[in-house]
């Protein structure tokens, strides 16, 4: 029996998968070294970008090959003297899994057998890895939903049936950094919590939120009649890399009865080494921490994952019935766990990572990215143009650059380092971005690419000083 193919390809199977892994390879060869610059969007890009929809059949060799220009183009974080973002570094078995996910097109809403053992393990394995007694949780497409998944959950153990009934005449807090992300006012607005009730309280010299500060806020809340519903504590905020002190904030929840929640987005696989653990002391006693494996455990994205403490936090704030959904109700689905429906197996590539690569390999690239960072702090301090701005926690190395006729002109020093930073995206042999730490322009590079090596950090200081020196007097 002949199958019908209404959409056919106009070349064989066997040859479009050849076509496609010599683009993949060459893509990953390409991506061990650094390249002289980023290439410019050709005429041809722009043509294309801007064509009419296709009637007719284009060949799929040729789609895929324009496909590869487009993405070589683009900005690829893949790139080892990329430092501009916590970013992926796009593991190649992460790439694989997610063609194998795709292709058996597995959707984790309600059970998908097998799959959805391979996803209980996963879990399993993350809060093994970085040292969190987990006993749920779920994959997600990153920190945003992540969060919004464990502060739903925080919602409903805070407020029960506020899922059904609303927050209407009810008055709610959260509790967080001033440097914690911005998905936390984000899920604040969508939860129905609203942004302005999130307390985002002052730093410490270390750039950490204090304790004692968020006790006197939890406190003065309750007395004014509102409802304290969680604690964030961030472990490697976005803009510094500081960690909260998780064991101090565990206190404060524990005596007000506070959910506590661990934004590890970043930084929680930091967690799983020796030389760190005192950062992260009291992680297991968070009722839900986050972690985004397309960061610094260098999956392709997206891999987010949340995981909880108890499992049926987890469930009270999703779990439903739908008559075109049957299942046995005595056990819990996928959909009773997260926030998505249509959801793919995006547990392989994390699952297939830890077992081509172990979880020890996994620690030693951690360990490397953490040296990159020491090094080029080092590098920054031993130069008399260069200015470190924090010291570092984890691997982001804030640092400006200060030539001596603008020292003490704060107004010209801004000026002068973004300026910096668009050169140095045009030049393109290292690619920073700009932040803003306490009013001062800075480059901001952070290091969680398994392909950086000591050199790469040595030319990002090179490229550094010799494009600042260029510089108008």
């Amino acid at each position: 029996m002949t199958r019908r193919d209404g959409l056919p390809l106009d070349v064989s199977r066997q040859a479009l998968l050849e076509h496609t892994s010599e683009i993949i390879l060459q893509a990953w060869q390409s991506f061990d070294q650094a390249r002289p610059g980023e290439p410019p969007i050709d005429d041809g890009l722009k043509a294309l970008a801007g064509a009419s929809l296709f009637e007719s059949p284009t060949s799929a060799q040729q789609a895929l090959a324009e496909a590869a220009r487009v993405l070589d183009s683009s900005l690829a974080q893949s790139r080892p003297r990329f430092f501009a973002f916590v970013g992926s570094s796009g593991l190649e078995v992460g790439v694989l899994a997610d063609a194998l996910a795709s292709c058996f097109d597995v959707n984790l809403a309600v059970s998908g057998k097998s799959a959805d053992l391979i996803e209980a393990q996963a879990l399993r394995w993350v809060g093994e890895f970085i040292g969190y007694p987990a006993n749920g949780g779920a994959f997600t497409s990153g920190g945003m939903v992540s969060n919004l998944t464990a502060l739903a959950a925080a919602r409903e153990h805070a407020l029960p049936r506020s899922r059904h009934e609303g927050l209407a005449g009810k008055h709610v807090a959260l509790y967080c950094s001033s440097e914690a992300h911005y998905s936390v006012k984000r899920a604040a607005e969508i939860l129905g919590i609203g942004a302005d009730n999130v307390r985002g309280l002052p730093i410490d010299k270390t750039r950490r939120v204090n304790s004692k500060d968020v006790a006197r806020a939890v406190d003065l809340d309750r007395k004014s009649g509102i409802t304290p519903l969680a604690v964030i504590a961030t472990t490697g905020t976005t803009l510094t890399g500081a960690v909260d002190k998780i064991a101090e904030l565990a206190e404060v929840c524990e005596q007000e009865n506070v959910w506590l929640h661990v934004d590890g987005a970043y930084g929680l696989p930091a967690a799983s080494l020796n030389e760190c653990k005192e950062l992260f002391t009291g992680l297991e006693r968070a009722d839900s921490v986050t972690i985004d494996a397309h960061k610094w455990l260098y999956l392709p994205k997206a891999c987010g994952v949340v995981l909880v403490k108890n499992r049926t936090t987890l469930a009270a704030a999703f779990s439903h019935f739908e008559n075109y959904m049957l299942h046995d109700e005595s056990q819990m689905n996928p959909v009773d766990m997260t926030l998505e429906y249509s959801r793919p197996f995006r547990a392989l590539k994390l699952w297939l990572a830890f077992r081509v690569h172990g979880a020890e390999q996994f620690r030693t690239a951690i360990k490397n990215n953490l040296a990159q960072a020491k090094l080029c702090k080092e590098l920054v301090e031993a130069s008399e143009e260069l200015e470190l701005l924090v010291e570092p926690q984890l691997s982001t190395v804030p640092f400006r650059h200060v030539p001596k006729h603008l020292q003490g002109n704060e107004v010209a020093l801004n000026d002068h380092n973004l300026k910096l930073v668009k050169r140095m995206q045009e030049d393109g042999r290292v690619y920073v971005s700009s932040a803003v730490i306490d009013g001062r322009v800075c480059l901001r590079p952070c290091f969680v690419n398994f392909r950086t090596c000591d050199d790469d950090v040595k030319v990002l200081i090179e490229v550094t000083l010799e494009l600042g020196s260029k510089s108008p007097p």
